[in-house]
């Protein structure tokens, strides 16, 4: 892949060269298919129940526990502390997977794998061992990163207590936190910004189902209230000055990366439900009679462009995971200074994000011209797969993409530099300024 120059480095980066050199690694990964075995039949099992539970409105408590009981919240974990030591890409492939099966669970365990993948990125030995244990006995991570304010800014506080502290405040989107064991939490401190961990189940904590969205109904987003909740010392992992620059990561890459194997999975489902409604049809219109419906050379035809819409989307993730895979080897090389493989990540992933909001409202769409008035009816929730991409697809808008990439392209800033100039300009008049000087902290 081939960027254009920028003020301070061209990034031509060959993300497949990459991957043949990762394979060669003596801590080399699991094999994929021998991986992905494990968690297939509780994938199946999900995708079985996933129309009922959407009709219903019933949270996947038992499925996301089958889950993590099967050791999937520990995937990205190393080996050494009861992980399977997948890779980036591995993780998104099984992530499709699980897509394919229940899009609403993907996202709800968004938070978890960014937090896995930042422990990875840690140089705390002790604490990474702490974490990467308590994972790999099946605990789960959310978040509570945003706020329901007029504007970006954390008024959740930590306030002292002794020898701790007291966290006082309410979030919204804490996407996944009513399936977690533990919560993220970004909370202020006078002038700083800070990472606290807490238990879900701790005193004062208050985790609410009011996530009301159209589409993505089950993925936990809704409220989680803090009332003098008790925090400890080692519980504060993260301190930083507000609207601080912190160095490049992936980690917004990263975390796009979850919407695109959300739309890549959503795009297998929509496959599979087209492929099998139409061999059970035996009627068309304008057809008198039983008719041999697959044999209709436009249905046909409809069901060849799904099948080439859903392997975009497929082919989409892979390129993403792939600079995603550049982007974690430097990091780990230590080669944090140079941010053209950072930047190379967030450009295929903001670019990814615009191919494949348009082809999995395609598919979505696309579907109906074969299924007739039959398929729209309410219990076969067909309609599922548009809306909970068309709610994914809001999470990051895309005419902000388009036109940071343009900014990008045509004059050489990267969008990341971008965003923080935007936000240091509004803390310099004097207004608040939001958690971080990075578009992470705006992820729900």
């Amino acid at each position: 892949m081939t960027l254009p120059p920028n003020p301070k480095r061209s990034a031509v980066i060959d993300f497949h060269a990459h991957a043949r050199q990762s394979q060669q690694r003596p801590d080399a990964p699991p094999e994929y298919e021998a991986l992905a075995a494990r968690f297939r039949p509780i994938f199946a099992r999900i995708a079985e129940t996933a129309a009922e539970r959407e009709s219903e409105r019933r949270l996947p408590f038992e499925e996301i526990e089958a889950l993590t009981n099967a050791g999937f919240g520990a995937i990205r974990v190393p080996v050494q502390y009861g992980g399977a030591g997948a890779t980036i890409t591995q993780v998104f492939r099984l992530l499709a997977e699980l897509g394919a099966a229940d899009s609403n669970i993907v996202q709800a365990l968004r938070a978890h794998f960014a937090f896995v993948e930042s422990r990875l990125n840690e140089e705390d030995q002790t604490g990474n061992a702490i974490w990467f244990e308590r994972i790999a006995s099946g605990q789960l991570i959310g978040a509570a990163m945003a706020e329901r304010t007029t504007a970006t800014e954390t008024l959740v506080a930590l306030t002292p207590d002794g020898n701790g502290w007291r966290l006082n405040g309410e979030k919204f989107y804490c996407t996944g936190t009513l399936y977690a064991d533990w919560i993220h939490v970004a909370a202020a401190h006078g002038e700083d910004r800070l990472g606290v961990i807490v238990p879900a189940t701790a005193d004062g904590v208050t985790r609410i189902d009011d996530w009301d969205g159209f589409g993505q109904r089950m993925t936990a987003s809704g409220t989680t209230r803090f009332d003098q909740v008790r925090v400890e010392s080692d519980q504060v992992i993260r301190r930083w000055a507000r609207g601080e620059f912190r160095p490049d990561t992936y980690i917004t890459a990263f975390f796009q990366q979850f919407h695109l194997a959300a739309f890549s999975g959503i795009g297998r489902a929509i496959l599979n439900d087209t492929v099998a409604f139409v061999r059970a049809k035996t009627r068309t219109f304008g057809v008198p009679g039983t008719a041999d419906v697959a044999a209709d050379p436009l249905v046909q035809r409809v069901v060849g462009r799904v099948s080439a819409l859903s392997f975009g989307l497929d082919a989409i993730l892979e390129n993403v995971s792939l600079a995603l895979e550049v982007a974690h080897a430097a990091w780990l090389a230590g080669n944090r200074g140079d941010e053209g493989v950072f930047l190379a990540a967030d450009i295929a992933a903001y670019r990814g994000q615009l191919l494949a909001i348009d082809l999995v409202l395609q598919a979505s769409s696309l579907f109906f011209e074969v299924g007739g008035a039959s398929a729209t009816q309410e219990h076969r929730r067909l309609d599922r797969h548009w809306r909970n991409a068309r709610v994914i697809a809001s999470h990051n808008p895309a005419i902000q993409r388009e036109r940071a990439l343009g900014e990008y392209f045509l004059l050489g800033t990267s969008p990341r530099k971008a965003w923080a100039d935007r936000f240091a300009a509004t803390s310099s008049d004097g207004e608040k300024a939001p958690v971080l000087a990075t578009e992470e902290a705006t992820h729900g």
